[in-house]
């Protein structure tokens, strides 16, 4: 088999086919960030930065794919919720003055334009900018933020939205929710015009970690089917992110028809790969924090190695079980990649 670039590796993976050896994709932007040289605070405003970022980083480790991220708040701030900004970490919505005091206020909401609304044009920015300078080789994800059910939870306050799924009624919080859909679905198609060969919804908030997998099926399922189905339709594979120990409800994540599932390090992955079809491609999930930050480079080998024996290596791209630590050590980055080389082959994965 020839050597392929790391777009071709990732899209083997992504159309069933076999890769040259399984591609590996970090979640690195704080990584890069940190690498570049630049803050967060000075990068959240600016796409140019964090496109700058991200191509220096995988230039300097050669990895696969960048997944362009910059926080979880701008699809909320866009709508009008207010944003906590910092110097050395992400954005965050600031829940104690939530934008929804009353769940009858989003009727009055509109849809942000991803173009002209908040910083999400600058999502957009990093987006053709990486694109431009590697994404002929490269693969490029472009995130769009957040799902249905975590832009409701940022627009209402957590906790408050949590009472809420217990106390009203139930048309109203999907009417909350079919709201959230529409604004990430015209975020997520922005970024495929902006020239991502692939985008992601973040719904950590909807994960076992903060409601039960029930809930889950009877509040955030439906409204994740049907972005998946809009996204696609319009031309660019989806990835569900769902933080914590997401094994519970990695078959209904797999039923919304998201092409990739990011699963988190708390995931068993031997048995998320036999829960899942097997056209659904399973990204992840190194634990970032040992063996990425505090572990060896042995340390890290033996994950990798284990990873790819736990899934047979079928519908992987190997990645960090959740964002890279800015604080990885750069020959634990290095190792990641190699490990991956080393034990993504298909006579690896057939041992």
């Amino acid at each position: 088999m020839h050597a392929m670039t790391s777009l071709e590796r990732c899209r083997a993976v992504l159309d069933g086919r076999a890769p040259d050896t399984l591609p590996v994709v970090p979640q690195s932007f704080l990584f890069a960030v940190e690498n570049a040289g630049f803050t967060m605070g000075e990068v959240t405003r600016s796409g140019k930065k964090m496109a700058e970022a991200h191509r220096l980083s995988q230039a300097q480790f050669s990895y696969d794919g960048c997944v362009i991220d910059f926080d979880d708040a701008a699809i909320a701030e866009a709508i009008g919720a207010r944003v906590i900004y910092r110097e050395t970490d992400p954005a965050i919505v600031d829940e104690s003055r939530p934008l929804l005091t009353d769940l009858r206020a989003v009727r009055d909401l509109a849809v942000p334009d991803p173009w002209s609304a908040g910083r999400l044009p600058e999502w957009l920015a990093a987006t053709r900018a990486l694109v431009d300078a590697v994404g002929d080789h490269v693969f490029v994800m472009g995130r769009a933020d957040q799902g249905p059910f975590s832009i409701a939870c940022l627009l209402r306050g957590m906790e408050q939205f949590m009472e809420d799924l217990l106390t009203e009624d139930e048309a109203l919080i999907a009417e909350v929710l079919d709201f959230g859909r529409r604004c990430c679905v015209a975020f997520a198609k922005a970024q495929r015009e902006a020239g991502a060969h692939a985008t992601s919804l973040g719904e950590g908030l909807a994960g076992p970690s903060l409601i039960s997998p029930d809930m889950y099926r009877r509040f955030a399922f439906a409204h994740e089917r049907r972005a998946a189905a809009d996204i696609q339709a319009a031309g660019i594979p989806l990835s569900l992110h769902i933080c914590g120990n997401a094994g519970a409800i990695v078959s209904d994540m797999a039923a919304t028809g998201a092409k990739i599932l990011e699963v988190d390090w708390q995931v068993n992955m031997r048995e998320a790969r036999a829960q899942v079809p097997a056209d659904t491609v399973l990204m992840g999930n190194i634990n970032p924090s040992y063996p990425l930050v505090f572990g060896t480079p042995a340390d890290i080998d033996a994950a990798v190695r284990q990873l790819v024996v736990d899934t047979e290596g079928r519908g992987l791209i190997i990645s960090s079980g959740c964002a890279l630590g800015r604080n990885t050590p750069p020959d634990n980055v290095r190792a990641f990649v190699t490990a991956a080389r080393k034990y993504g082959g298909r006579s690896e994965k057939q041992r």
